[in-house]
């Protein structure tokens, strides 16, 4: 029997316990050069090579005395609960492309699916022509190859449909119609499954759009989330009113970032390596402005209605280190000449997944960035990922951390 364990997270770099991975797998397989742009992939990844990095990095995480949680092997365990086969089967079928008939038809089929069988439908999705007892206008009219359920090839970034604040989970609300149903799957996840008994959940798919790579625990009680392609000020506004209302933070800070795909996150901009340095893309680093927003002069409340105290816009650096209570927020300086870091900035080379202070995962080929990196002390764990990079997201994007060790206070 599986018993809940401890979950918390309230920092970027807190020594790394217990994280959520998603290996992948059949949904990569869906790919195809008339889609792969609809499901946010800039090319069709070679899938064989694609797992065999993934499972690289997933062993760098356990050789260094990181659980490993995988994403798939959870849900399949859930799909046995029925509540929660009920719950993401309704989201499954909730396509207004199918109709009343087609509809009905897609239920009956994955109803009928054993839980591993159902949990491996739901992430690959169902074909034409793989469903079984399909009719109905909808379903005529369909080519052979159309998708009844669309794959999700963006579940590997687990990062952005859940993020852990202190000891409970927002489950967030994704932007781009690809990955809606990503949110779904983790809701159940984490509101059945044995191991995440009891635990709260902060946010929903439901509420404004908020993507977990967007959110930065810069310091226990300080919070930055990135405002522009996937996380609107709205979404900012709801986490922050919540995190008040249950004492998880103090301050978040509001960061807006262009609106293009090499930005669609802050994450993809800055990442912390240090409990008080980050690397961060040369280009945005002198301009970067964030919005101090902390609770108003009234107490708190669950109503999401309560007044909030914005200052600002302050330059980003200077807005955290203040949050923070310290001196100054290092950056990494990694010298890059404005071609290079453009360059490695695609790659994700500001991606970054932190072990421990001091300690970070990142992508093998941003050898500029990463030489930086170890000339400030700081120990990069180096994988590769020249086809997970396809999707557009680095190690950080690719894990959800689930428990962390609290930083030493001083």
């Amino acid at each position: 029997m599986i018993t809940p364990t401890a979950c918390g997270v309230t920092s970027e770099v807190g020594r790394l316990r217990t994280v959520l991975l998603h290996r992948p797998g059949a949904e990569l397989r869906r790919l195809t050069p008339r889609n792969n742009d609809e499901l946010l992939f800039d090319g069709v990844p070679w899938v064989a090579r694609a797992q065999e990095e993934h499972d690289a990095f997933a062993a760098a995480l356990t050789e260094r005395g990181v659980e490993v949680l995988h994403l798939d092997r959870l849900l399949a365990e859930v799909m046995a609960v029925p509540a929660a086969r009920a719950e993401v089967i309704a989201e499954a079928v909730d396509d207004p492309r199918l109709g009343a008939t087609l509809r009905h038809a897609t239920s009956a089929h994955l109803e009928g699916l054993a839980p591993d069988d159902l949990a491996a439908a739901l992430i690959a999705g169902v074909a034409h022509d793989e469903l079984r007892g399909g009719r109905g206008l909808a379903y005529e009219l369909m080519a052979r190859g159309e998708f009844v359920v669309p794959p999700l090839p963006n579940l590997m970034f687990t990062r952005d449909s859940s993020v852990w604040v202190g000891g409970q989970v927002a489950v967030t609300s994704l932007a781009m119609p690809a990955r809606d149903r990503e949110s779904a799957l983790t809701a159940a996840l984490y509101a059945h499954h044995p191991r995440f008994a009891g635990v709260e959940q902060l946010y929903g798919a439901h509420l404004e759009h908020l993507e977990g790579g967007d959110v930065l625990l810069l310091a226990p009680g300080v919070l930055a989330v990135g405002v522009g392609e996937r996380t609107t000020a709205g979404g900012a506004e709801r986490l922050a009113r919540r995190v008040f209302a249950r004492g998880l933070a103090h301050t978040v800070l509001v960061v807006p970032i262009a609106q293009e795909r090499a930005t669609m996150h802050l994450d993809t901009i800055c990442t912390m390596v240090d409990v008080d340095a980050l690397v961060m893309y040369p280009a945005v680093a002198d301009h970067l402005q964030a919005w101090t927003v902390t609770a108003g002069p009234e107490l708190p409340d669950a109503a999401d209605t309560t007044e909030l105290s914005v200052q600002g816009p302050q330059p980003f650096l200077i807005a955290a280190a203040a949050a923070m209570g310290i001196d100054r927020l290092r950056v990494i300086d990694t010298g890059l000449d404005p071609v290079t870091a453009e360059r490695e900035q695609w790659d994700d080379g500001n991606n970054t997944l932190a072990l421990a202070p001091r300690l970070a995962v990142a992508y093998e080929r941003n050898t500029v960035t990463n030489a930086a990196l170890e000339a400030a002390g700081i120990e990069v764990v180096a994988i590769a990922g020249s086809e997970l990079g396809s999707g557009r997201g680095g190690p950080r994007c690719m894990s959800c951390p689930v428990l962390r060790d609290p930083l030493p206070t001083a």
